[in-house]
């Protein structure tokens, strides 16, 4: 492949993966909801906590991109375009934009680690930096020995929801840790449904995604729990926060991608779910994040 390939604009943000976006988003929404039930919303530095997740997420995309182009996992890939193995960019140049964005991400984190003096979430960022790398990169990557699931919950549930609420009230009170669980569940179904899309694929590359491993009935009944337990979760929040009951209104939306996976959708009839489960979190994030300022 040629060094000197040159992707368009449109292929860069293709590449960057818009549909994955919401699990970067929603997190920072939530966490901000939290911080306004505990009366102590700083918007700059939500800003600024939303600028590192979506970062993060565009970073980690492209590394992905650049880690599974030169393997050859992409080339039978269903989804999106993927700028490697497509031959729209070089693999110098993709490496070299998800530097950027781990750059730009570390940039931001450290202005919000300096104005709360809290030294601590410089590791928090270092950690997230090289789990987004490893995810694919490196000579084992975990996202290969089925881990995805657990690093999604963690970084873009846990850490992404309680580090925002964090960064803003400048202590970690106990509903943003709660509320990290059903932001954390959803983040998994949008790699769920992605992986499961990919299975065959991935099988014949050797990526033992967690899909690869259970199957695909399970991986179906996975992604099932993981866009209905979320549910159960708001509802517990109405012994505090009553208007938490307004995440209920979103099972509206769960009911079309649940009902799309359970009746068997494979390959790319599964892409459009994908972009729906990307609609439930925004729907989903931003009723809860409503349901508990307010």
């Amino acid at each position: 492949m040629s060094e000197t390939t040159s992707a368009t604009p449109g292929q860069w943000v293709a590449g960057a993966r818009p549909r994955t976006f919401p699990a970067a988003v929603v997190p920072v929404v939530v966490g901000t909801g939290v911080a306004a039930s505990e009366g102590g919303v700083v918007w700059w530095r939500a800003l600024l906590a939303l600028a590192v997740a979506l970062l993060l997420q565009i970073g980690v995309n492209y590394a992905n991109d650049y880690s599974d182009g030169v393997r050859g996992t992409d080339d039978a890939r269903v989804g999106p375009m993927r700028l490697v193995a497509s031959g729209a960019a070089s693999p110098r140049a993709v490496l070299t934009a998800a530097i950027a964005c781990f750059a730009a991400a570390a940039v931001a984190g450290l202005v919000l680690v300096v104005v709360t003096r809290a030294w601590w979430l410089v590791a928090v960022g270092a950690l997230s930096i090289a789990a987004a790398w490893f995810y694919t990169g490196g000579s084992r990557p975990y996202g290969y020995r089925a881990l995805g699931e657990v690093s999604v919950f963690v970084f873009f549930g846990v850490v992404a929801v309680a580090g925002t609420t964090y960064v803003q009230v400048e202590r970690l009170p106990w509903l943003a840790l709660a509320a990290a669980v059903p932001v954390g569940l959803l983040a998994c179904a949008l790699l769920i449904v992605n992986n499961l899309r990919d299975l065959d694929g991935d099988r014949a590359a050797g990526k033992r995604t967690l899909a690869v491993l259970v199957g695909d009935a399970r991986t179906r009944t996975l992604y099932t729990v993981t866009m209905l337990v979320p549910f159960a979760v708001a509802a517990a929040f109405v012994v505090v926060h009553p208007l938490a009951l307004l995440c209920l209104l979103a099972l509206a939306v769960a009911a079309r991608p649940v009902r799309t996976v359970r009746h068997g959708a494979t390959g790319p009839a599964l892409i459009d779910c994908l972009r729906q489960t990307g609609r439930l979190q925004l729907v989903f994030g931003l009723l809860l994040a409503m349901g508990l300022a307010f």
